[in-house]
């Protein structure tokens, strides 16, 4: 089906609001899946992974909401629906026609130990760090809750929220979700160039043919770098192990940097390397190598190594000193209704986490539903594992070991 053939969402309010910002069309293919398969419940259910804690921060706050209709969103890049044409946020254009309310959208978030290392000291010290809504991968969200970073949410405000995956309502960093709410969730597998290397991957090994020598990256998020060599040494992510098990995978990751294997490690950033041609194969994300697709002619493919993959969830929160709480629970609860749900999950090609959405994107583009990246399927879903809570000390050790091992 062309872009142009695609429908609106049936919501009528939803509706109205995207034909007055004059969106026909997704700048992304990709499907969306809910629940889909059993199998999900129980993994999304997992992905609440710890990290390290640290003092609680005090901070009194008073809310501007209602005298300033205006909001600070820090996001990882290709993450919210895109209009190329106009250099638009469609979405967040029907929100602001919806709410009175701005939204300064920045891509800040290239990686969750790079941006908590920005950030740190103006939370630690209670300072508004310039954000209304950040979005950081669970067990980082952890961390900062524990530390107290974040503001508890007012659900009276989202009313929307109900609409969260049951498997999400009630994670481990965050019992009763009063701090967080899941913005999508993915996985972290491997990619190569189809034809600058025609032969494919199908494990992590491959990712060291010296065909590829200096032309692989892999990702600086020690979770899904770390978690898929540790599969490929086959490690249980979800089970018992410990430094042996860790530090032999880091023992490879090393080994491969300093032989000149693997280009860098990188986060976010990683893309560019791929677009350029610099990188041909490498750990990466999901639904970033579908959007890449889509604007590249199709030149990569993305496969969950045969070992399997790491899954994982990202979270909006509101940092502890942001004066505009009130404002940042109005958009999450626009993101939380299944239509508007449906035409980011269109764009951004990662697994939704909100009920009724699924239905939502049906509605737009039947053919959007068959993509077993976002809709998954219950032998993807057997291969997907999910990298177990850290203690405040294994945070520390492990991450320094990881650290080492990359030369940071």
């Amino acid at each position: 089906m062309s872009h142009s053939q695609r429908r609106l969402p049936q919501d009528p309010q939803i509706r109205a609001l995207v034909q007055a910002m004059g969106q026909r069309s997704f700048s992304r293919r990709s499907v969306l899946s809910t629940a889909g398969a059993l199998g999900l419940t129980g993994l999304l259910a997992a992905c609440g992974t710890g990290g390290s804690s640290g003092t609680k921060s005090e901070v009194s706050v008073t809310d501007v909401s209602e005298s300033d209709p205006t909001l600070n969103w820090a996001n990882w890049t290709l993450y919210l629906d895109y209009d190329d044409k106009k250099k638009t946020y469609p979405t967040l254009d029907a929100f602001t026609k919806q709410s009175g309310i701005k939204v300064n959208y920045a891509e800040d978030i290239d990686g969750n130990d790079s941006y908590y290392g920005k950030v740190q000291g103006q939370l630690k010290s209670g300072q508004d760090i310039g954000q209304d809504i950040i979005t950081l991968t669970d067990w980082m969200a952890g961390r900062l809750i524990r530390q107290g970073y974040t503001q508890e949410l007012n659900l009276d405000n989202i009313p929307n929220s109900a609409n969260l995956l049951p498997s999400l309502q009630n994670v481990d960093f965050d019992p009763g979700r009063k701090h967080s709410l899941t913005w999508q969730t993915g996985y972290a597998g491997i990619a190569w160039n189809k034809k600058a290397f025609p032969k494919g991957l199908k494990s992590v090994e491959d990712l060291w043919d010296p065909a590829l020598k200096g032309r692989v990256t892999v990702l600086d998020e020690m979770r899904d770098t770390m978690g898929l060599l540790m599969l490929q040494n086959g490690v249980d992510l979800a089970g018992k192990w410990g430094e042996s098990e860790f530090g032999a995978a880091a023992d490879v990751l090393r080994q491969n940097i300093d032989n000149g294997q693997i280009r860098q490690v990188k986060g976010n950033s990683y893309k560019q390397d791929f677009i350029s041609g610099d990188a041909i194969a490498g750990i990466v994300w999901s639904g970033d190598l579908v959007q890449m697709n889509f604007e590249n002619d199709d030149q990569w493919e993305f496969v969950i190594p045969e070992a399997g993959g790491t899954l994982w969830s990202d979270n909006l929160m509101v940092p502890v000193a942001s004066p505009r709480k009130t404002n940042a629970e109005k958009l999450m609860d626009f993101y939380y209704d299944p239509a508007v749900a449906a035409e980011v999950a269109a764009y951004v090609n990662y697994i939704c986490p909100v009920v009724g959405a699924k239905e939502e994107m049906e509605k737009i583009d039947p053919e959007l539903v068959e993509n077993p990246l976002i809709f998954p399927t219950d032998d993807d879903l057997a291969n997907a594992h999910v990298f177990r809570s850290l203690d405040a000390d294994e945070e520390a050790t492990l991450s320094s070991q990881f650290q080492d091992a990359i030369g940071a």
